[in-house]
């Protein structure tokens, strides 16, 4: 899939900035940094919903 953004010139300053002191490519980075931030919120979500069901268990479990 292919995705087009408009950065700001001070964002794509800085992205090409740190791609460049990173040795990749500004897309490249933009690439990683969106895989990283759907992997790691689909985990925080998991983890809250974890905490929020077990939560609901023993709170059913004191009621009954």
């Amino acid at each position: 899939m292919k995705i087009r953004i408009e950065l700001p010139q001070v964002q794509a300053d800085k992205l090409r900035g740190v791609a460049r002191r990173l040795g990749v490519r500004p897309d490249d980075l933009a690439t990683a940094a969106v895989l990283d931030l759907l992997n790691h919120e689909a985990g925080d979500f998991d983890s809250a919903a974890q905490y929020v069901l077990q939560k609901n268990r023993d709170l059913y479990r004191r009621l009954s």
